[in-house]
């Protein structure tokens, strides 16, 4: 593992960087607090909204490792990159942002929600040139399937962990310190700054 230490790092800060993003999560977790008018109620909804993360993460990483046993490492490496490429210039012109009809929702209803925005926003595909990368064999390391899943696990546990960290740190500020108040002064295009993550992770898992 102490190889892959930067690729570990790539993980973290990608976590956080999704954790950043208020469609992933934080941005529900307030209006629910602000909902019931309790704090309890902003923590409750961190551990399903990781949880659906993950699962998005999980999900992109077991397609991309079925993927690689049927089609050559490379193949499968400038798909992902293509399919981020491609992603991303969509949300230049269009960012899709499913919601509830209403915002009572169960822990359950919470886990898939969180689930569905990573998927839509492919964020699970943004961590697999990471995981490509760290499962990469060559003539010294011998294919372990074994090997795999427990890179596959522990990154999607970093990772979420990471997103879980930060998501959770911005709903406590937002909640208990700045208000919604801030959010209409302070607002960025996080859509725009996605979109452009999107394209340069698929440049960059090309290049390097």
């Amino acid at each position: 593992m102490a190889e892959h230490t930067g690729s570990w790092q790539v993980l973290v800060l990608l976590g956080a960087f999704h954790g950043i993003n208020p469609a992933m999560g934080w941005l529900f977790a307030v209006a629910l607090g602000m909902q019931e008018q309790r704090r309890q109620a902003v923590w409750r909804a961190l551990l399903p909204l990781a949880l659906g993360h993950a699962l998005a993460i999980a999900l992109a990483i077991i397609f991309a490792t079925t993927l690689d046993i049927a089609m050559p490492r490379n193949v499968l490496r400038w798909t992902v990159a293509v399919l981020l490429i491609a992603l991303g210039i969509r949300f230049l012109f269009h960012h899709p942002h499913p919601r509830w009809a209403a915002m009572r929702v169960s822990m359950a209803d919470l886990t898939f929600w969180s689930f569905l925005m990573g998927t839509v926003h492919g964020a699970g595909l943004m961590v697999l040139p990471v995981f490509l990368g760290m499962t990469q064999h060559d003539s010294l390391h011998v294919h372990s399937a074994s090997n795999d899943a427990r890179v596959a696990f522990l990154a999607t546990t970093v990772h979420a962990l990471s997103y879980l960290t930060v998501t959770g740190s911005i709903a406590w500020l937002v909640f208990e310190k700045l208000g919604v108040n801030f959010l209409r002064k302070a607002w960025i295009n996080v859509d725009l700054i996605w979109a452009v993550a999107l394209i340069v992770t698929g440049v960059g898992s090309l290049t390097i």
